[in-house]
């Protein structure tokens, strides 16, 4: 594994969300400029970090046009890759809109912590140019890191109503609904119970409901490819 990528995501591992998460990019990978966003109802969109002031600029103008690669990126869960943005329009609005930046190549890698769709980290670059399969690899491993991060981040900062004092039943209960998702999308046992902790914050529930719900079968995570499925 190359250094640089491999110092970049321990480093992203350890740090907490901040403005500085966006550098890590453009230390590894050849482009100009990156941001890294949440974008949508989720989170809200809001620019965590941006490397420079056209990666800002980026950012805005796919909030206030409500689309662009960051918007497509979150939706599908795959990353999006425009090598030539002046040879292939693929926005009404914000195509034409990138025609007065200086930006020639645009690409995005979706922030998704299992089926929730978080926000998007968007790459530049000031000549027109291809991330190769690697280097696609490494930037959605890296922005992988940065979802988990994030999430964990407004988990924390807003809580979710989790028993103050759980007792034998309630951790049962959570343990075997955790145990369902990991089945479900293929997760990690710490990923898993972090889809149950933001889909509780997501629907303003407690992890308790949740967790209920998973086991009595009204809430199924893996049923739907582009989200999740509620059955009364």
């Amino acid at each position: 594994m190359d250094e640089s990528f491999s110092r970049a995501m321990d480093s992203l591992r350890s740090a907490a969300p901040g403005p500085d998460l966006s550098r890590h990019f453009v230390a590894v990978l050849p482009i100009s400029g990156a941001a890294v966003s949440t974008v949508g109802d989720f989170l809200g969109s809001r620019t965590l970090s941006a490397s420079d002031h056209t990666a800002a600029r980026l950012d805005e103008l796919q909030f206030d046009l409500g689309e662009g690669p960051c918007w497509d990126a979150m939706r599908t869960a795959r990353p999006v890759l425009v090598p030539d943005v002046r040879r292939r329009s693929v926005w009404p609005a914000f195509s034409p809109a990138l025609l007065a930046e200086d930006v020639a190549s645009i690409f995005a890698f979706p922030l998704v912590v299992g089926p929730l769709q978080i926000g998007a980290v968007d790459l530049y670059t000031r000549v027109p140019a291809v991330l190769d399969p690697e280097q696609t690899h490494r930037a959605g491993a890296m922005a992988d890191v940065i979802g988990r991060q994030v999430l964990r981040r407004a988990i924390d900062d807003l809580g979710v109503d989790e028993p103050a004092a759980p007792d034998g039943f309630s951790r049962r209960l959570i343990h075997q609904a955790t145990g369902m998702v990991l089945a479900q999308l293929d997760l990690t046992p710490d990923d898993a119970r972090l889809v149950i902790q933001g889909h509780a914050f997501a629907v303003e529930r407690s992890m308790m409901d949740v967790a209920t719900d998973i086991i009595e079968g009204r809430l199924d995570f893996s049923r739907q490819p582009t989200g999740i499925e509620a059955s009364e």
